[in-house]
């Protein structure tokens, strides 16, 4: 019964100010602070840790013609990511040019990115076109991909300075994730904005975003998510909202949730639910001020 009544909360919260819009977010943002450079978005896909390609040497691709595993303590970082290598040599070989060893499309799945997608990468389907390196999902992809190789480079291409303005982040991780990467203890986030409710998601049906595995209860909303992560990914990194509202890191109860201006927030306990809640407009815009800074200070 507990559960019923949050969940029946979230309509009565909604219609506070008597439309959802009424929850937006204004900031109080000092004129010189909205007039600033906005930080460069980075979109990368790398794991909890900031660990890019699952750990793969991106030189070995080039020189030895096959995915090689590499050694943390040869290790460099670049665009927010870091990359391991086999030997000190390759590691001397991407720090003269990192650009050029760098996998395509953020390491994300290329074929993804030709349909305006994010999607993970299995580090042995690979290609070097026109030097640069370019991964895959799977063997579907690969194939997919592979029926016009220079049309889908091209509409990846063309989508990804897209994808990036739209779901790329700070150069640092700050997620809730399990010991393993996994997010909101494996429940599906799509379902919390078409369900409304709690719905556990299935290994099979799995994305990765910002440092983070999601599962999915259907591939359907495996696909959503991926044609807009940044949507659908808990706010606060999937973090308690009310605790960033004081500028603090607190776990979450996926229990406790409200979607708020379109925005997927969590909270702690049935206390943090209360307090965030007194004051909803005001609570999310002091989260969104302190979570930057949470993030620097706190991030991988």
């Amino acid at each position: 019964m507990k559960h019923l009544a949050l969940i029946a909360s979230v309509p009565l919260l909604l219609a506070i100010g008597g439309a959802p819009a009424a929850l937006s977010a204004q900031p109080d943002t000092p004129k010189a602070t909205q007039n600033a450079a906005a930080p460069k978005k980075i979109l990368v896909n790398r794991d909890k840790n900031g660990v890019a390609l699952q750990g793969y040497d991106p030189v070995a691709y080039f020189t030895d013609g096959k995915p090689v595993k590499g050694d943390p303590k040869h290790a460099a970082k670049h665009m927010g990511a870091t990359y391991h290598f086999a030997s000190a040599e390759h590691l001397a070989m991407f720090l003269a040019a990192p650009e050029q060893y760098a996998p395509a499309f953020g390491g994300y799945c290329g074929y993804a990115a030709s349909i305006n997608r994010l999607s993970p990468i299995s580090p042995e389907y690979w290609q070097i076109i026109d030097g640069r390196l370019v991964l895959q999902h799977n063997q579907h992809a690969l194939d997919l991909w592979s029926k016009d190789v220079s049309d889908n480079l091209m509409k990846a291409d063309t989508n990804w300075p897209g994808l990036v303005d739209r779901n790329g982040v700070s150069d640092k991780i700050l997620v809730n994730v399990d010991d393993n990467g996994l997010a909101l203890e494996g429940h599906d986030p799509v379902a919390y904005f078409t369900d409304n409710k709690p719905v556990m998601g299935s290994p099979e049906f799995m994305a990765v975003y910002n440092g983070a595995t999601y599962h999915f209860a259907s591939m359907e909303h495996r696909v959503t998510f991926e044609q807009d992560p940044a949507k659908y990914a808990p706010a606060f990194g999937g973090y308690c909202g009310y605790a960033a509202s004081i500028n603090k890191i607190s776990p979450v109860n996926t229990s406790i949730f409200q979607i708020i201006d379109g925005r997927l927030v969590l909270q702690h306990t049935d206390e943090a639910y209360r307090l965030f809640n007194k004051d909803p407009r005001k609570s999310l815009s002091k989260a969104d001020k302190n979570w930057p800074g949470l993030v620097k200070k706190k991030g991988k």
